[in-house]
């Protein structure tokens, strides 16, 4: 969907880019996991640690900068500590 839309808006001077987080500590967490699924999920991280939503911020100021990514368009940043390392 990120390229595609990419491919769409970049006539109009508009740039698509996306942020994918992966195990980021959130109210939903809180709720809906258990700490034996949060353990679990920790434990696939290379980093050791889930994220937390302040972890995701550098990924959002460096796409939404021209001058830091203005040449930047239909890429998806991951912030999951190594989780999906190829």
């Amino acid at each position: 969907m990120t390229r595609g839309m990419a491919k769409e808006l970049i006539g109009f001077g508009i740039r698509v880019n996306a942020v994918a987080p992966g195990t980021i500590l959130t109210p939903f967490h809180e709720r809906y996991s258990t700490d034996e699924q949060i353990k679990g999920m920790v434990a696939t991280i290379p980093q050791g640690r889930a994220g937390t939503a302040q972890d995701c911020v550098g990924a959002y100021l460096f796409l939404s900068s021209d001058l830091l990514s203005g040449y930047i368009t239909g890429q998806v940043i991951e912030v999951n500590g190594g989780q999906l390392m190829p």
